[in-house]
């Protein structure tokens, strides 16, 4: 089984570049407080660390 990272969404997307907007999309959030499952690989660790200010990992799994 591959390790997974569980993800929410905590901070507001408006008045951001359109950069990180684009980035919340690709996680699959793009409201406040969705919460997303997403496989633990360096692309999608990468796509948080980017956009750490506006979401937080809520636990890992595997």
């Amino acid at each position: 089984m591959a390790k997974t990272i569980v993800v929410k969404q905590i901070g507001s997307p408006i008045r951001r570049p359109a950069k990180q907007r684009a980035t919340l999309i690709g996680l699959g959030l793009n409201k406040m407080n969705r919460v997303n499952e997403l496989e633990d690989t360096p692309s999608v660790r990468g796509m948080v660390n980017k956009i750490s200010h506006m979401v937080e990992i809520i636990e890992e799994k595997g």
